[in-house]
């Protein structure tokens, strides 16, 4: 990379707080896009995404059970999101998913 400007380590992890602030925001602002399918095009997904908190909090000597996690990345209990907005997936999405899965990165 070059051109970049030059951000102390204090600087960068506020632009980078700031930056998934923004990115939980907008999960929550779009319940209606499927976990599925944001697994089937980026190979995450709030699942995921709940998964990384967990364990970033973890080490920092925060524990946090999966359930917790997902409430703080879904906005909500996962039962009453799943309840409110998962749709059943289709054969097609269900196929995807299973080369998607591989790319997963945990």
């Amino acid at each position: 990379m070059t051109n970049l400007p030059e951000i102390d380590d204090r600087t960068k992890i506020e632009i980078e707080a700031a930056a998934f602030r923004k990115m939980l925001e907008h999960f929550q602002k779009y319940p209606e896009v499927q976990n599925i399918d944001l697994m089937n095009l980026g190979y995450f997904c709030r699942n995921c995404f709940s998964k990384w908190y967990m364990s970033a909090a973890s080490d920092q000597g925060i524990e946090l059970d999966t359930d917790q996690a997902r409430e703080i990345i879904y906005g909500m209990p996962f039962a009453e999101y799943k309840a409110k907005y998962q749709e059943k997936a289709s054969n097609e999405q269900l196929n995807q998913f299973e080369t998607s899965k591989t790319k997963a990165t945990e």
